[in-house]
């Protein structure tokens, strides 16, 4: 039996579906041209001799145009800056500086190492004396506590000239007195000494004219160590940290030194002040060194120590930041800060 085979073409036309109309694309309309306006052109030309100046009142005076007036001058300082020979006449080499604050982490030690260091790039011939126990202005110069042969502590103590003490440092026309750990008796046995408050300073005596300065790094307190430098000394230089706690510690500073000076040392003056730890990018600090500018006036030294790591960084080393990295900021700013100190004074460096 023969089988009818399906007719497939009408299956396909069950399945195709019919072709959409493919979409015209839009005709855009055109707009039409807008005809531009020609002005006419057989206008006559108009001769520029033939236009009459407007006339004018002779009977009216025009005064002349005052000159606009030139911007004020931006705000100075209120003190005057002293001259040169104001600092000459009060700055006699040699001379004997204690850097005094009785508050910790101001910048003190690192300041006694710096503005030596300074110092003695500009051809002057300085000591820098470790009054402190823990001795951080001798490591700060490379030398070690375990290998120096006479101390701070021999010279009030024992009597040992100060000259036999004395340790060279890696910048030229720099030296040190070093401290150790035997310092930190020395508080308690200076109590029942004779004169104890000058005994610092009839120990420097022999050695004062072997140098232009002598910095005296104080420790962090009013005990008789810091009597005892402030004693020895003829300017107080006092580093302030620019934040609240450190302004509170000053008055009492100050009052300290009033004391000293009217009981042991009637030569002693405050030098100057220095802003240390300056960050200008806290609101903090530039209130802090406008109220100290206030209050001090020409006492406050121009030269602000920035806060910077490369100062921190330099004692590990056992150098100056002039040594460490000569051309950081915090190098530039005490080269500065040792020129505003020794201004109008004589070198004497050989």
């Amino acid at each position: 039996m023969a089988t009818q085979e399906p007719d497939r073409s009408a299956r396909r036309r069950w399945f195709r579906m019919p072709a959409s109309p493919r979409p015209e694309p839009a005709q855009e309309e055109s707009e039409a041209p807008v005809p531009l306006e020609v002005p006419p052109v057989d206008a006559p030309p108009v001769k520029l001799d033939t236009i009459a100046p407007a006339p004018v009142d002779t009977a009216v005076a025009i005064p002349d145009a005052e000159p606009a007036p030139e911007p004020p001058a931006p705000e100075t300082p209120a003190f005057p800056e002293p001259t040169d020979e104001e600092v000459a006449a009060s700055m006699t080499l040699p001379r004997v500086i204690s850097i005094a604050n009785q508050k910790g982490g101001v910048v003190k030690t690192t300041t006694a190492v710096n503005l030596g260091a300074a110092l003695a790039e500009i051809g002057y011939r300085v000591l820098v004396v470790d009054l402190d126990p823990q001795g951080n202005a001798t490591t700060g110069l490379g030398i070690s506590h375990r290998n120096v042969e006479g101390s701070i502590y021999d010279v009030i103590m024992n009597d040992t000239p100060v000259d036999d003490c004395v340790e060279p440092t890696s910048v030229k026309n720099l030296f040190v007195c070093p401290a150790t750990i035997d310092l930190a008796g020395a508080e308690i046995e200076l109590v029942p000494a004779f004169s104890r408050e000058l005994k610092l300073k009839r120990a420097l005596q022999g050695a004062r004219d072997d140098y232009d300065f002598t910095l005296i790094d104080c420790p962090p307190s009013l005990g008789l160590l810091t009597v005892n430098g402030l004693a020895a000394s003829d300017d107080v230089i006092v580093p302030i940290q620019c934040e609240y706690y450190a302004l509170e510690g000053l008055g009492q500073l100050l009052r300290n030194v009033a004391l000293v000076k009217s009981n042991l040392n009637p030569e002693l003056e405050v030098r100057g002040i220095v802003l240390t730890m300056y960050d200008a990018r806290t609101r903090l600090a530039v209130q802090v060194e406008a109220e100290v500018r206030e209050h001090f006036g020409p006492k406050v030294y121009r030269t602000v120590v920035p806060r910077t790591v490369r100062i921190s960084e330099g004692p590990s080393f056992g150098e100056p930041i002039i040594v460490f990295d000569p051309s950081s900021r915090g190098a530039i700013a005490y080269r500065e800060l040792a020129k505003e100190v020794s201004r109008g004074t004589s070198r004497r460096a050989g």
